[in-house]
């Protein structure tokens, strides 16, 4: 495929590099990986392939020779020559079509895979780019004009890899499921966390795949910013001295200094990923038996049979 209109942002993005935080690098990859794993899954190709991360819409490509697609997440008003274009279902298209993303109609980011994975070098293990790194993906930049995407590997039979279709609906209710955290020594008490779970945030001007900058009330913290780096992972929420709170994303850093308030259950981040600036979101306290309850219904439902479309299937296959 070619890209004919990269739009706001378009990056190739995978499951990401865990394993090299100690070496500085972030772990990065999908921001909505449930989304990225159940497009991979559509075409056929093992989990950790690379796809792409569309987001907010804009985003055009021209298609050049015979491939399965499969595009999943938000929804960014998908098309296929100005007709709608299925989500969660994987479709056969032939050279000369243009898959668009218009524009964002709800949630943020969608996901666009190829029977065989998008191509790109690995970078620690991973096709990811990273931003703000400069490394992974296409030069560790985001998609631009004239680029063109290839699949990693050749996908044997199109025509029976057309037609699955996702069977069971992701939630992305805007509802962050949060457990506490105990302050290590040297932290400061923090007063007014209520206020977090109490009251509606909106996600911040400033957000970005490393964190989602929360506005509303401002918790107290007398300290912010006075800690030693310690070591921080994706779901965080960090205090900064302003009080308004930071949702660390993929793309966080490996060490942050601010006071930790609270942390993000794993099984609600990918609803986390698809908020964009101007977006309300609310937190929950939870307990640790249910977020682990949470993630063994989110892997029970990543592992859902997959079914098939027979119309969309029988019209790959009649158009060899």
């Amino acid at each position: 495929m070619r890209v004919i209109a990269p739009g706001a942002l378009c990056t190739i993005q995978d499951l990401g590099r865990p394993g090299y935080q100690h070496f500085g690098a972030p772990i990065g990859g999908a921001m909505d990986r449930v989304a990225c794993v159940i497009a991979n899954r559509l075409v056929g190709n093992p989990p950790t392939a690379a796809c792409l991360e569309i987001t907010a819409g804009g985003t055009a490509f021209e298609v050049l020779a015979p491939c399965v697609i499969a595009a999943t997440g938000g929804d960014l008003g998908a098309t296929l020559d100005n007709r709608l274009l299925p989500t969660w279902v994987s479709a056969l298209v032939r050279p000369g079509q243009r898959i668009a993303f218009e524009e964002r109609r709800r949630g943020a980011r969608a996901y666009l895979a190829l029977a065989g994975g998008v191509d790109a070098p690995l970078a620690l293990g991973s096709r990811s780019t990273y931003l703000p790194g400069r490394f992974g993906g296409l030069g560790g930049r985001a998609l631009q004009m004239g680029d063109v995407i290839r699949p990693a590997s050749s996908a044997f039979d199109l025509a029976r890899l057309a037609g699955r279709i996702w069977p069971a609906p992701v939630d992305y209710a805007p509802l962050i499921r949060i457990l506490p955290f105990h302050p290590s020594p040297g932290q400061p008490d923090l007063t007014g966390l209520d206020l977090l779970t109490a009251l509606p945030w909106r996600v911040g001007v400033t957000s970005n795949r490393i964190g989602l900058r929360l506005e509303g009330a401002r918790l107290s913290s007398a300290q912010a910013g006075d800690l030693p780096s310690f070591g921080i992972v994706p779901g965080v929420i960090q205090l900064p001295p302003d009080g308004r709170p930071i949702l660390l994303m993929a793309d966080a850093q490996p060490t942050g200094g601010y006071p930790v308030i609270a942390v993000a259950i794993q099984a609600d981040l990918h609803r986390a990923a698809q908020l964009m600036p101007g977006d309300d979101v609310r937190f929950a306290w939870t307990t640790h038996a249910e977020a682990i309850a949470a993630w063994r219904a989110l892997n029970a439902l990543l592992d859902s049979p997959i079914g098939v479309d027979e119309g969309i299937a029988l019209a790959a296959g009649a158009q060899g």
